[in-house]
Order: C-alpha cells, then structure tokens, then sequence
C-alpha cells in the first residue's frame, strides 16, 4: 500500500508543474526589456503531432496502471490508454492556442 501511495505522490509531483497557467502578459504576445519598454513579437502558428503527449501519457498510464496492482494486460492498457489520451490533449492544446492568437 504504502508503495501505491508513494507512485501516486510521484506521478502527482511530475503533472503538477504542467498544469501552471500562462503569464497574462506572455499570452498577449509581449515581453519586457531590461529598460521596461514593452515590446511585440509574432507568435508562430504550431501544428502538433502530439508526440510529447503520447509519450508523457503512456508514462503516465503505465506508472498508474501499475501503481494499482494491475497486472501485465492492466499496465499495458494503461500505457495504451494514456498515450492516446496525451495524444489528444497536446493537440487539443496547441489548436486552442492558435485560435487564442489568431492563427
């Protein structure tokens, strides 16, 4: 149990981090200079493969599947599982992303 536990607070502390919201000025397309003048730069449009969501979320899956006590059928479908959820979620993100700037 306690080893299911400490999986849990592991896969807990690595999402954790990705989940932080952008900087409002960061999403505007602005950045600041050293002097505190503001400055406009041109987001590039992204086209996602979802390949850093398949690959995060089939780690995930597979850490989660095994942090449950399943066996080798339960932690292959959990690596399956996940990968094609992070698949869609990255593509989800980036397409949200480019519709909030205009791409």
């Amino acid at each position: 149990m306690k080893t299911k536990l400490g999986i849990a607070a592991l896969i807990a502390a690595v999402a954790a981090p990705s989940i932080v919201p952008i900087a409002p000025a960061d999403a505007q397309g602005y950045y600041r200079t050293y002097n505190g003048h503001r400055h406009y730069y041109r987001y590039r449009c992204k086209k996602s493969k979802g390949t850093t969501g398949l690959l995060a979320g089939a780690g995930g899956g597979g850490l989660g599947a095994a942090a449950l006590g399943a066996g080798p059928v339960g932690i292959a479908a959990g690596v399956i599982g996940g990968g094609l959820l992070g698949r869609h979620l990255d593509k989800k993100h980036d397409a949200a992303q480019n519709r909030r700037n205009g791409c």
